[in-house]
């Protein structure tokens, strides 16, 4: 398996990013913060206005190490990378599937949207195990129940495999609120806000989701597939479908568990959110720094990954599954293998 190496998060605004001899080094003010071995790296995404150095950028391509630029809020900016790698004919057999979506294309789709509501479904039910159930989660698990089974014996195209998505994200997010436990009003659920999110459970979900997908569109580029193009999500100018196709298998137990775990231990407070006169919610460069140590904590944790019979970090599993959706496109296995939470 491709070990997991770390990313390097530089969430202070006004450091400078520097190489000195194998090493990357964060100063502030002139002062030597921290020192990261080059070789221990696999990406670094810097928040907010950082000065990264031409020496260490031209470090970072020759290593394959990803540069990703992110606005103060966690959106998307650039990304520095060196020469494109992975197999020509395997970004050709992605092309040709994508774009045919034959019934090949739809099996993988199918993988995608089982995984993604079995794993919603089991979000739900490790909450009615480990609390009193609220109203109306055991109907709402009862329902994505219904739609997995239709998934799996008659939507037969990839429009009605988007359709039962979609039902059934509705219906998971229509109980979110259930989940949350935590005694401030602030950080209620209401519904999903995204482009801007309008409160503080929106804005710690989108930002839990660009971290996530950050994470997808490396495991695809990876192993030399074409993080634009998918199959779940249509292709669109700047949006990397591929990765996010990847990412709505780990939605659930990576970010939204997370996030209700922040939550519910009070770990997050509404102190730790701002509002933005466009009435846009953000997360304080504090309250950032709490989320990116826990989600660094979390994808050091490890379950079982059932295709492969052996545990693994779950910082890991975007590269696994992007590795066995390679191997499937090549013609190596007869299906795409989805990731389920257990």
């Amino acid at each position: 398996m491709k070990k997991l190496l770390n990313t390097a998060y530089v969430t202070s605004e006004g450091a400078a990013l520097h190489k000195d001899g194998e090493n990357l080094v964060a100063m502030i003010d002139g002062a030597e913060k921290s020192r990261v071995p080059l070789h221990m790296l696999a990406s670094v995404v810097a928040f907010g206005p950082v000065l990264v150095t031409p020496a260490l950028i031209g470090a970072c391509a020759e290593r394959g190490i990803t540069l990703v630029l992110l606005d103060r809020s966690g959106r998307f900016q650039a990304r520095v990378e060196g020469p494109a790698q992975g197999n020509v004919l395997l970004r050709r057999a992605q092309y040709r599937l994508a774009e045919t979506g034959n019934d090949r294309g739809a099996d993988i789709v199918r993988s995608f949207v089982l995984a993604k509501i079995a794993n919603q479904r089991a979000v739900l039910r490790r909450a009615i195990r480990d609390h009193e159930a609220g109203p109306g989660l055991e109907e709402a698990t009862e329902r994505m129940a219904q739609i997995l089974r239709r998934v799996q014996l008659s939507d037969r195209t990839t429009d009605q495999l988007r359709g039962s998505e979609g039902e059934a994200a509705n219906l998971y997010f229509a109980v979110f609120d259930r989940l949350i436990r935590s005694p401030d009003a602030a950080l209620r659920w209401t519904g999903r806000s995204r482009r801007p999110p309008l409160d503080a459970m929106n804005a710690l979900l989108s930002f839990l989701y660009t971290m996530l997908t950050h994470d997808c569109r490396s495991a695809c580029e990876s192993v030399g597939l074409d993080p634009a193009v998918g199959f779940l999500h249509r292709d669109r100018p700047g949006r990397p479908s591929l990765a996010l196709d990847l990412m709505e298998e780990l939605r659930a137990p990576l970010a939204d568990r997370l996030a209700l775990s922040l939550v519910n231990r009070r770990q997050l407070r509404a102190g730790d959110f701002r509002q933005t006169e466009s009435g846009a919610v953000l997360l304080t460069d504090e309250g950032r720094k709490k989320v990116l140590t826990a989600w660094q904590e979390r994808k050091r944790e490890e379950r079982q990954h059932a295709f492969l019979d052996e545990k693994a970090p779950l910082g890991l599993v975007p590269h696994l599954q992007a590795q066995l959706l390679a191997r499937h496109l090549r013609g190596d296995m007869d299906a795409y293998p989805p990731w389920f939470w257990t």
